[in-house]
């Protein structure tokens, strides 16, 4: 990719996330998301390989439909109240479609299918894009709407996105697949939340968004692909993957690492909200998602891989630690205890 183009989606891309985060009228709100999904194109596309570009057209699709729906409840909203304001969202009809075309943005259950897929044929860094980044603008109009949504619905697509996350995840064998369904359940943790306390689900995202800049760029360090991958990653960096141990069972949510600070809080609230069941069940559901970082750990630190393996040792470059990566990983695992 030329560097002017790859100058031009990255500033296109702060510039659709700033746009919609800062805007208060729906129009441009929308504009933000559309010039967001096309900054983001050139990038998942840019390796030329069929699986990109598959992965590419599943993530135009799926995003054009979501804004579609978006610009169709604003209208409706609009038409009945003659307000264009984000806040003043007050048609039922208008909050329940803007919920949904929402949770499709942010890959939610049962609207997350295109998620995984298109972070498989992406290559890390733009799926490092696609899981951090690529979450505000949508984040940004929930937490401004969430006054208006729909209780039960969110609730719901929360279990859902909590118990598919975790369930989905236990067969994967490729990186980006299982931090891709890590990402559902951690955005349905923080979806069961936003009504009672944006803030808290603002917090949520915050560190999720830390964990998982970390583990992508730790990933992107030593080359890992898939869990074979991973298995032999510890010869070249193994102080990088003992770091990247800790880091992963913070997203696992583990006490007393950071990541499980959001996750104490939201059963805590959830409970005072006289939501207790549905505390019990998402806390319940997120032993499955335990499961395949436990595993993930369990391959990247203490697995010996066998002599005779069965597949090709890769080639790795000595990238060194960076800066960057020691600092995320020490925030990452001991904000909490700190």
């Amino acid at each position: 990719m030329s560097p002017h183009t790859s100058l031009i989606s990255t500033l296109s891309l702060f510039l659709g996330t700033a746009l919609t985060i800062s805007s208060n009228h729906w129009i441009t709100a929308w504009m933000g998301l559309e010039i967001n999904t096309l900054a983001i194109i050139p990038l998942i596309s840019k390796s030329h390989h069929p699986r990109a570009i598959e992965a590419s057209i599943k993530y135009f699709l799926t995003q054009a439909a979501a804004s579609t729906i978006i610009l169709f409840s604003s209208t409706i909203n609009a038409w009945s109240t003659g307000q264009w304001d984000i806040t003043q969202l007050t048609h039922p009809t208008a909050c329940s479609l803007l919920t949904s075309a929402i949770a499709m943005k942010l890959g939610l259950a049962p609207f997350h299918f295109w998620f995984p897929e298109v972070l498989q044929g992406s290559p890390l860094i733009t799926a490092l894009l696609l899981s951090t980044v690529m979450k505000f603008p949508p984040v940004a109009i929930f937490l401004l709407t969430s006054n208006s949504l729909n209780p039960t619905l969110l609730t719901t697509m929360a279990i859902m996105s909590v118990a598919l996350g975790g369930w989905m995840g236990l067969n994967q064998t490729q990186v980006r697949k299982i931090l891709a369904f890590s990402s559902i359940a951690h955005l349905g943790w923080m979806t069961s939340i936003i009504i009672f306390n944006p803030k808290l689900a603002l917090l949520t995202f915050y560190v999720y968004i830390l964990i998982t800049t970390t583990i992508f760029l730790s990933v992107n360090t030593t080359n890992s692909l898939s869990l074979s991958t991973v298995m032999t990653s510890w010869t070249k960096t193994p102080p990088l993957n003992a770091a990247l141990m800790l880091t992963l069972l913070s997203l696992a949510g583990l006490p007393p690492l950071s990541g499980f600070l959001p996750k104490w809080l939201i059963i805590q609230e959830l409970t005072k909200q006289e939501m207790a069941a549905t505390a019990t069940i998402i806390a319940l559901l997120s032993l499955l998602s335990l499961f395949f970082y436990l595993r993930l750990t369990y391959y990247s630190t203490i697995t010996m891989p066998p002599n005779a393996i069965n597949h090709m040792k890769l080639w790795r470059p000595s990238k060194p630690m960076t800066p960057a990566i020691a600092i995320l990983m020490t925030l990452s695992s001991t904000l909490l205890p700190l």
